[in-house]
């Protein structure tokens, strides 16, 4: 089981099954016939080779990578790499990202993976170019330094474009008639009552949209087909039942087991049993899903925010019948991913409306959409049970994870007698891949545990797991937080009204820690007084653009423990915007201090997952300590 691949970065199947007129069959039947002797290739296999770098007469240098970049400094990086290996000023250096016709396939954008895979491969083009050997990091003299974003100051200014802002002539506005409620059908449509004739209407095997001269048109006219729409409904679960939904379902069960828990369970001085919740998230970026299509003599364009460009590039082909050098994905960089801009619907929607119209055409998708139709991060429910010896040591440990992914699944704690189990359940809502995958809340219900357990024996959290870690990496960090926070001290003499709780864990080859101090307080129950992390991945190199990475992980982790929680009912969602779905703000961010731990000796991995899977445990033992009562349900606020 832990070398199977995370459930949730697999890529999923077109969304969109659409007729075919006889003009595309023939086209389409003629492009099989030619591919008779070659099966049609996935989009990894079938990609042509493309230059890693091209070298400009004016001494610039420009480094491709099918990667992208939305906010994790994933081009700034590459750039770096490149002027280390060629000796050259980083002025020297562009990068050019997420274009399917120039950039090589570097694969999705997902499991902090630039890091450790693509920047290798642009330091060697570069040191190959030069004729030598990769710089070691002692003599680095631009890796290792704090660099700013290459378009910092395209940013800031308003001068970048992301999907929402690009423009094409003649282009058309959209819009798609979506669903009343989870699961419905649409049984019939009067498509007769949209009378504008400057509106384009697709109605293609379910998929009804409009494409219009403004957005505002665009919206009417759906809004005016949805009037005239019959639709089959079917019950769909509420929230209030996801737990027990989620139980019943659980199927198929992958184990993994080490010594024999029986006789540990016998033979134990001390017990204990207990039961984790954590609800479906929403990624909630700052873009939502955007795309502008356009067809030029048959070749399709389409700028977009994802994360997983020859991804899409692969489902429009699918969905259009096309080869992969009639469909180009150019993604500008959108404004947020975290691991939910991996598919490419918006995509092919957009495509669909242009195809038809015959024009450019633009789709954003609302707020709502967002909420309702992207998906979510996997809600999860644990059982777990452990046993303690007389000297308090961990002999036994029993974890089964329901629906909630395979990553973090496994303890890093020293135990001898161990059963692991994942569970898939029958989800109620679409989900997938989000920052960190399962790992954020497998190891919630797995630091709170282990918490639960120093109490049974009477020890000091932090001393209960460094008793039970041979792994030097994430001892170093839990040290390393420990002493910034001065942990000893302060559990020895606790101020009033205040409660402290530690955390820690490892993740794509990274490791981190955390320390968090709450105090009570009238209005919401408790704040966040202090909160401290410690993070180790390997050599860094870009230190401000790592402590970037490691603030946004522990601001967005925020959201997850103490506020954030799908709810829906009757098929529909009940909080689905941003005024009933709390997310966090300037004042709910406490003072933060990180601690980074650079380990030239070590290859470097990426940071934009590891460091959020510690913030919702330390959150919740140091609420624990303060109230006095175990919290084991996610958003902490709620309980």
């Amino acid at each position: 089981m832990p070398n199977e691949p995370e459930r949730y970065e697999l890529f999923e199947a077109p969304p969109y099954n659409f007729q075919l007129n006889r003009r595309d069959f023939l086209e389409v039947a003629g492009f099989v016939i030619c591919l008779t002797a070659t099966p049609l290739l996935d989009a990894q296999t079938a990609a042509k080779p493309r230059a890693r770098l091209a070298f400009a007469t004016d001494g610039t240098v420009t480094v491709y990578s099918g990667k992208v970049d939305m906010g994790q400094g994933a081009a700034t990086e590459l750039a770096m790499a490149v002027a280390e290996e060629l000796r050259l000023p980083l002025s020297k250096v562009r990068a050019v990202l997420g274009d399917t016709d120039l950039c090589p396939n570097d694969g999705i954008t997902a499991g902090s993976r630039t890091t450790p895979a693509t920047v290798p491969e642009a330091r060697k083009a570069a040191a190959a170019h030069r004729g030598a050997e990769l710089t070691p990091p002692a003599d680095w003299k631009t890796l290792g330094k704090s660099h700013p974003a290459l378009n910092a100051r395209a940013i800031v200014t308003g001068r970048h474009e992301y999907p929402s802002d690009i423009r094409r002539p003649g282009m058309l506005y959209a819009a798609v008639l979506r669903p009343p409620s989870f699961g419905a059908k649409l049984t019939a449509l009067d498509s007769s009552v949209l009378k504008d004739k400057t509106v384009t209407l697709v109605n293609d095997n379910g998929f009804v949209a409009v494409a219009a001269p403004t957005f505002f048109a665009a919206r009417q006219a759906v809004a005016t087909l949805a009037a005239a729409a019959r639709w089959e409904t079917k019950p769909h679960p509420a929230s209030a039942d996801l737990y027990r939904v989620l139980k019943e379902t659980a199927q198929n069960p992958r184990e993994n087991r080490r010594g024999d828990l029986a006789p540990a369970f016998e033979s134990a001085a001390k017990k204990l049993k207990a039961t984790y919740h954590a609800p479906y998230i929403q990624h909630a970026p700052m873009e939502p899903r955007a795309a502008v299509a356009e067809w030029v003599d048959g070749k399709l364009t389409v700028w977009t925010g994802t994360q997983n460009p020859f991804g899409v590039q692969q489902q429009l082909q699918q969905a259009f019948r096309l080869p992969a050098e009639q469909v180009r994905i150019i993604e500008p960089g959108s404004g947020g991913g975290f691991g939910g801009k991996h598919t490419g619907e918006v995509a092919i929607e957009a495509a669909r409306l242009a195809k038809e119209a015959g024009k450019p055409v633009h789709l954003r998708w609302t707020r709502a959409e967002e909420f309702a139709w992207a998906y979510c991060r996997p809600a999860g429910l644990w059982e777990i049970e452990a046993a303690l010896d007389a000297n308090g040591r961990l002999t036994a440990w029993d974890f089964a994870s329901y629906n909630a992914g395979t990553a973090g699944l496994e303890s890093p704690y020293r135990i001898p007698n161990t059963r692991t189990r994942f569970f898939r359940s029958d989800s109620p809502l679409r989900e997938g891949s989000y920052r960190g995958i399962a790992a954020t809340t497998n190891n919630f219900a797995r630091e709170g545990f282990m918490d639960e357990l120093a109490a049974l024996a009477g020890q000091d959290p932090l001393d209960f797991r460094l008793a039970h870690l041979d792994n030097p990496r994430l001892r170093d960090v839990l040290v390393a937080v420990a002493e910034k926070f001065n942990w000893k001290a302060r559990r020895q003499k606790p101020r009033p009204g205040t409660g402290i709780g530690i955390a820690a864990g490892f993740e794509k080859g990274s490791y981190v820690a955390a320390c968090v101090e709450v105090a009570t307080d009238a209005k919401s129950g408790f704040t966040i007084r202090d909160f401290h992390m410690a993070y180790e991945c390997g050599a860094i190199l870009n230190p401000s653009n790592l402590r970037a990475q490691v603030e946004g992980a522990i601001i967005q982790g925020l959201g997850g423990a103490l506020m954030e929680s799908i709810e829906f009912a009757n098929g529909r969602l009940t909080n689905g915007s941003f005024t009933a779905y709390r997310l966090p703000r300037l004042r709910d961010v406490p003072p933060l201090t990180i601690t980074l731990l650079d380990r030239k000796d070590l290859p470097s991995v990426g940071a934009g997952e590891t460091p959020i899977i510690a913030v919702a445990p330390a959150l919740a033992s140091a609420v624990s300590a303060l109230t006095n009562q175990r919290r084991r349900a996610l958003p902490l606020r709620s309980a």
